[in-house]
């Protein structure tokens, strides 16, 4: 009796002990974190520290989830909550100034008309086509909102930064200044092959919808002092005052995108072919240590797009890329959510050796891949004889890349501009070098309707994204380009995979065989029902080779299965063990370590 009253006492005292371990780290440890997935889903970058200690002002988040309403959404449901605790983790590194609140906007009820009156995306669900709202809606004191209109779970690396990226802009909420250096009609010009007026470039018109946007033109001999993000676009004969004004730009960290290309072919005289190749010119990059490869064009036999050729027909261009997803880098914020990029006459980037650079390629070429020199694509015509000439190096090449490191200037301190305040060299070079120009030309990714006499622009490429999810990523603070992405949740069972292949490796051969047999066999019972309706009766023979021929095919398909059964036998097998190990074996290991541990403090 004392005995069993002793185990009771000691049970009671552990139980107690368990609460209140609970209760002082809710109390206590809250904020205390360790995060131990392999991509570390629960932590935030040293970039979104850095804004969030940097707030001077309180923001308001609100994060709008339908909860009722995504009952039995698992995945969904599972992408929530891991957004609920990276926004509850924003709340506890940004202190008082960052002020969360979570919102179920159930349906018909005010949550929902505040979901729908700050513009959040909702998708409609159920037999009732109820909404379902998955949004954040950010704003400061100022009284500026920012959104993010759904949370696309197949945007999930890219969570932090699209977050921290909407509290940066909220604390700084200046327009970002971009200033273009070219001489590309980007505001419209007078064809004067039709002496029609073309509209502006639609890649100028959503920078100047989004940004503050400057025009300069190659020979103007300054650049406006107020600039943010440079763009280069086709640099040729720049004067030696705006040569110098870039390179200071630069050394003082300055963010730039150069389009530069071995061949323009979308300019009007190019077009026409009355000159040989218009190759880009910025002798900045060559001192800075970067190459970008102009004496030869890019072919790529798998990339290229279809065009029609001389004599109307569908011929493949093997200098017009198409770049799918598996060219396009899908770990980069500017291009991880990029479907395609088109170009033509592609160069390669490359870095020399002897330099303190990096190069993370953006955009790729596939394996199937030749060059021709530049000239000479220039003045070919017909697209049939690149297909001619083509030998496949097998290499991939880099058609634009993100470059970073240590640069020095490309002017001396001799120079006659060098004077007070010159930087001699950075060690934060922040440029993207795409070996194109013709990729910011609207007839490689958009389509030109007309809609009651006003031009509507499709895109069917992702050119345009391409470029202002640069402009966005450094217009932004440094500790918003730095950021990194993110893992998923989503974790591959390998070990399921090898079974998955190794039982296909196995069984497809047979299934392969029998799918034969069984496509034959309805041939040869094809025919002879077709004797059938042909004649008024059917001889004894007959009749019996149709049976065979019906028996055949039940036992063909009878095998098939077995094949499929077999394909899977081995993946249920391994789940029926893992279920084993979760239902049974844990449990009871568990249980019987606690009654050691018990049977141990009741020894002491």
């Amino acid at each position: 009796m004392k005995t069993t009253f002793s185990t009771f006492t000691t049970l009671l005292a552990l139980a107690f002990s368990l609460l209140a371990i609970v209760f002082l780290s809710n109390q206590f440890l809250r904020s205390a974190s360790l995060d131990l997935t392999q991509d570390k889903l629960y932590s935030v970058s040293d970039g979104t520290k850095a804004i969030l200690e940097a707030l001077d002002e309180p923001i308001d988040l609100y994060f709008f989830f339908s909860d009722e309403t995504s009952k039995g959404m698992a995945q969904l449901r599972n992408y929530a909550m891991e957004v609920e605790s990276l926004l509850t983790k924003y709340a506890e590194l940004g202190g008082d100034n960052i002020r969360l609140t979570v919102i179920d906007p159930q349906p018909f009820s005010e949550q929902e008309d505040k979901a729908a009156s700050f513009g959040l995306s909702a998708v409609n669900i159920g037999p009732a086509q109820d909404s379902l709202y998955f949004g954040l809606v950010g704003e400061n004191t100022a009284g500026d909102a920012m959104i993010i209109g759904f949370f696309d779970p197949n945007k999930a690396a890219f969570l932090e930064y699209d977050i921290s990226k909407l509290v940066y802009q909220l604390s700084s909420p200046e327009p970002v200044r971009v200033s273009i250096v070219t001489d590309l009609p980007l505001m419209g010009e007078q064809n004067p092959m039709t002496s029609q007026t073309t509209p502006a470039n639609v890649i100028y018109q959503q920078l100047s919808q989004l940004f503050e946007v400057n025009l300069v033109s190659n020979s103007e001999p300054n650049l406006p002092e107020q600039t943010d993000v440079l763009i280069i676009a086709h640099p040729q004969g720049l004067s030696e005052t705006l040569l110098y004004d870039i390179d200071q730009f630069i050394m003082n960290g300055g963010r730039s995108v150069v389009f530069y290309d071995p061949h323009f072919e979308s300019d009007t005289m190019a077009m026409l072919g009355a000159q040989g190749a218009n190759t880009s010119s910025l002798p900045l990059l060559d001192a800075y240590g970067i190459d970008v490869l102009t004496d030869n064009v890019v072919l790529d036999a798998q990339a290229g797009l279809e065009i029609r050729g001389p004599q109307g027909n569908v011929i493949q261009h093997l200098g017009f890329l198409g770049l799918a997803q598996e060219q396009i880098n899908r770990i980069d914020v500017t291009s991880g959510d990029l479907e395609s990029m088109n170009g033509a006459s592609f160069g390669q980037v490359t870095i020399k050796q002897d330099t303190l650079l990096s190069l993370s390629p953006l955009l790729q070429s596939t394996e199937n891949t030749s060059v021709i020199d530049t000239n000479e694509y220039a003045l070919t015509q017909d697209p049939s004889i690149l297909s001619q000439a083509f030998v496949n190096s097998g290499e991939v090449k880099t058609l634009a890349g993100r470059i970073s490191g240590t640069v020095e200037s490309y002017f001396g301190l001799e120079h006659e501009l060098v004077g007070e305040g010159h930087l001699s060299q950075t060690s934060s070079l922040n440029m993207v070098v795409v070996a194109d120009v013709d990729v910011f030309i609207d007839r490689f990714w958009v389509q030109q309707s007309n809609f009651f006499g006003q031009p509507v622009f499709t895109p069917f490429a992702n050119n345009g994204d391409f470029v202002i999810n640069m402009v966005e990523n450094y217009g932004g603070s440094e500790n918003l380009i730095g950021l990194r992405s993110r893992g998923t949740l989503s974790r591959p069972f390998t070990r399921v995979d090898d079974i998955a292949l190794e039982a296909q490796a196995k069984f497809r051969e047979q299934e392969n065989r029998l799918q034969s047999e069984l496509q034959e066999t309805e041939m040869q019972l094809a025919q002879l029902q077709g004797q059938q309706d042909d004649a008024l009766t059917l001889s004894d023979e007959q009749q019996q080779a149709i049976d065979a021929f019906v028996d055949k095919r039940i036992e063909i398909r009878k095998a098939l299965r077995d094949v499929q059964f077999q394909l899977d036998k081995d993946i249920n097998a391994l789940g029926t063990k893992l279920k084993l190990l979760n239902i049974v074996v844990a449990p009871v290991l568990l249980t019987l370590l606690l009654f050691l541990l018990t049977r141990l403090v009741i020894r002491r």
